[in-house]
């Protein structure tokens, strides 16, 4: 599935269109065939929900609540796509932004916020959403995935005779992190070692405000070609899509049949992070451009032209997504700024000579202050 270069839309899996019309695919259609009217409206509703949560958190960066946050503003489709793709025997690599993602694990959105507030990395336990935590090093999870997908592998998790039981991987990372060793080393180790793995690249065009065609002169997934790894290209602002192709991957991957390299051709509708200005790098004209492609707008369409987006639906969803914001609001103004020392814990698993005395010598130290002052 070739294009002309990395920002063409040449050779992208699409099933709907920018105007919210069906499309048929000859092969990804029947991986979206299962899809019910209520699959749809889930689908509908976690995309809604996913951005008014990124709203909130955004407004509660300028605000002042958190020290960062990292918007996936137009990005919705590829995650909530993908995400519904993924069941239980699966699990999931995250990068930084996959909130809609996280939403499709069962994770409950305002815990995400305790990292970018600054008071806790693990906000939730990866072994019961089967989704690892947020990953900031980019790229550095890629090797990581493909390390966890091996021992699937060989802990005869994979390919077991009983598909039901059978599991595989997914590891999301931006365009820029395609720029960085581990995510090569990532790819060749998961090529030679077969490992049952789905790297999901959502492209959204700026790694930071480096466009992708500074990173590459061909699409992003034709990098997995070089390793002898299939490759799709897949309209990331397609929900219908985006499942289709991750249902195949996982699939394809949970079979024995090795890793699969799927790139989500997206936008970044906002900043790379609350300290960017997307200004001083991409035009009016872009953004208005992509604004007609926005994900959200594009199933609403679909549904409305199917008669399966009811009013009342749609009322309820707006109420909860309201819920969602006040609760996040409040959540976050009552967590507490943490103790000095909890940066000891967790460290290892196990008690540990060195943590032990550089926690001593922080406590000697903090006291320091009280006593000559006292």
């Amino acid at each position: 599935m070739s294009a002309t270069g990395p920002l063409s839309d040449e050779g992208l899996i699409r099933l709907l269109d920018r105007t919210g019309a069906r499309l048929e695919d000859p092969f990804f259609s029947q991986y979206a065939k299962d899809l019910t009217d209520d699959d749809l409206r889930r689908f509908w509703r976690e995309m809604t929900l996913t951005r008014a949560f990124d709203n909130e958190a955004t407004s509660l960066q300028r605000q002042g609540e958190l020290g960062l946050w990292v918007p996936a503003l137009g990005q919705e489709a590829a995650q909530i796509g993908s995400g519904n793709a993924v069941r239980k025997p699966d699990f999931v690599f995250p990068s930084y932004r996959e909130h809609g993602v996280a939403l499709t694990r069962g994770i409950d959105l305002p815990v995400i916020l305790k990292m970018f507030r600054g008071i806790e990395h693990g906000s939730w336990v990866p072994s019961e959403h089967s989704f690892h935590l947020y990953t900031l090093v980019i790229g550095a999870h890629t090797l990581h995935a493909t390390g966890y997908a091996m021992a699937m592998d060989r802990d005869g998790l994979v390919a077991s005779g009983k598909p039901e039981n059978d599991g595989a991987v997914i590891c999301y990372f931006g365009d820029g992190a395609t720029s960085q060793g581990d995510v090569n080393e990532a790819l060749i180790f998961a090529a030679v070692n077969n490992a049952p793995v789905v790297f999901f690249c959502q492209n959204n065009q700026f790694a930071i405000s480096e466009p992708t065609t500074r990173q590459s002169r061909v699409p992003l997934a034709d990098r997995g070609k070089g390793v002898g790894i299939p490759s799709v290209r897949v309209d990331g602002n397609d929900v219908i899509a985006s499942y289709a192709v991750s249902n195949w991957a996982l699939q394809y991957a949970r079979s024995g049949a090795g890793p699969v390299l799927v790139e989500a051709f997206t936008y970044r509708m906002g900043a790379h992070t609350t300290s960017d200005d997307p200004t001083r790098y991409r035009t009016r004209a872009d953004e208005a451009y992509w604004a007609e492609r926005d994900p959200i707008a594009r199933l609403t369409t679909y549904m409305e032209n199917a008669g399966i987006l009811p009013d009342e639906y749609r009322e309820e969803v707006a109420q909860e997504a309201k819920g969602l914001g006040r609760r996040t609001r409040e959540l976050v103004k009552t967590w507490p700024a943490p103790s000095k020392t909890e940066m000891f814990e967790h460290v290892y698993a196990e008690p540990h000579a060195t943590v032990d005395a550089e926690r001593a010598w922080f406590e000697r130290y903090e006291r320091s202050f009280l006593e000559a002052h006292s």
